[in-house]
Order: structure tokens, then sequence, then C-alpha cells
């Protein structure tokens, strides 16, 4: 049993000759890794000298460019508008703000559509999932989740359709045949139903401001105020819906 337990010892201190990817500095991220995805140091089991090993971290989704205590998330190593999250998720440089050379930064690409890995100024394809099941939307940028908001879809005899579905028009402040403005509507299956910020009535009383996250909708998605002009500006006309 004694020498098992030596066994096990050495091989948790060996965890990259488990997968033959060359770890120099035995922390557990491979060399390769180390020097194309996190930016870290191959030949140093502590980046920021922090205490922590770059895989530790790593693994508890902090930052091993940054000896303080800061999440992934939160963390911006380059100064380029884009976290390091977001740069992992991209496959972006952590450490270089304009990642393609193409004079602008990375966060600046992304907050405008474009592929920040592409200096031909291609664009990147936008998409919207809601989930009805849990009342929320999340829009998506290159196949990345960029974020979600809380929704309030059909009532029960209303349901909100289900399918794959593509923005087909726009309009700041459209008039709904229930009698309210649906600000910042944009249309689905020809305007049978759509999304939009919560109606209004004509006095300027909101409609269902406390149901967020509730099925309460003659059919439409409902989103806040705020969230409702963000996605509004962000989507253009032909961006794909999945509801499900």
């Amino acid at each position: 049993m004694r020498y098992l337990a030596i066994f096990f010892m050495l091989f948790a201190l060996l965890p990259a000759q488990a997968n033959s990817l060359a770890d120099s500095d035995l922390d557990g991220v491979p060399d390769i890794d180390e020097e194309n995805i996190y930016y870290t140091n191959p030949e140093k089991r502590d980046t920021d000298g922090d205490g922590y090993s770059d895989y530790i971290e790593l693994n508890s989704g902090f930052s091993p460019l940054n000896a303080d205590p800061i999440k992934l998330e939160n963390c911006d190593t380059d100064s380029d508008g884009l976290s390091d999250r977001m740069e992992l998720n991209f496959h972006t440089n952590l450490t270089n703000k304009d990642s393609d050379n193409d004079g602008h930064d990375d966060g600046v690409e992304i907050n405008n559509g474009y592929d920040p890995l592409d200096n031909s100024g291609a664009k990147l394809e936008k998409r919207i999932e809601i989930n009805l099941g849990a009342q929320e939307l999340s829009y998506f940028l290159g196949g990345v989740r960029m974020d979600s908001f809380s929704v309030s879809s059909g009532k029960t005899g209303m349901y909100t359709p289900i399918g794959h579905y593509k923005v087909d028009g726009k309009s700041i402040r459209a008039w709904s045949s229930y009698g309210l403005w649906m600000p910042y509507w944009m249309s689905l299956q020809n305007g049978y139903f759509g999304i939009h910020e919560l109606p209004e009535w004509p006095d300027g009383t909101k409609e269902g401001e406390n149901h967020l996250g509730k099925p309460v909708s003659h059919g439409c998605i409902r989103l806040g105020v705020g969230p409702a002009e963000f996605l509004y500006n962000w989507t253009p006309v032909g961006t794909g819906v999945f509801i499900y």
C-alpha cells in the first residue's frame, strides 16, 4: 500500500506525462497551450508569482497572468476592452490588444461584430436563442454566448411558437392590436409575433414590469427596459432566432 501511495503522488506531480505533451514546468498545462492559448510562461509553474500554479488558477477560473485574485471574466490583461474569459472564447491573444494586427482592438471588433482574427473586415455570425422553459434569451456572436436576459413569453393558450426563425423587420415603436405600443419591435414570421420591450399603454404605463421570468405575454417575447434597446441595436435584420 505504501508503494501504491507513492506511485499516485508521483503521478499527480506529472500530469503532462499522462497525455504525452511536453510540460517543461510540470504545472499541468502543456507548453503548447501555455504559448498559444494562455500566454503564460512554459518555464514557470506560477507565471504571475501569486503562489498558485497556472493549472490551479485556470481550473479555478482565475487569471494566471495577474497576481491579484481576479477571475478571468473580470480581467483584461491587454486592456483591449475584451475580458480574458472572452479572449479565450474567441481564441484571441490575451497579451496583444490587436490579435489580427488590423489597427483595431479586439474589444472594438467584437463590440461591432467583426472577427478579431481576420484582418479582412469579415463579420461574425449573430444569432439569438430563447429558452422558454428558463424564460431566458441568450445572444451569440461567432458561436460564443455573449450574455443572457430574462424574458416573458406567451401565456397558457397563447404560447410562443417554437422553431427556427429570422428577424424579418424592425421598428423603434410598433403598435399592437391589443391596444399597446411595443418599443424596440423585432418581427418574426412576418409580424405574426416578435421580440420587444415591455409593452406600453397609450398613457405611458408599462405593462408587466414585474412579470419578467414568467410566461404572461400574448405570444411575443418581452424584454426589460435596457436589454430590449441593446438587443434591438445589436441585431440586424436576417439574424437567426431559435426558440425552444
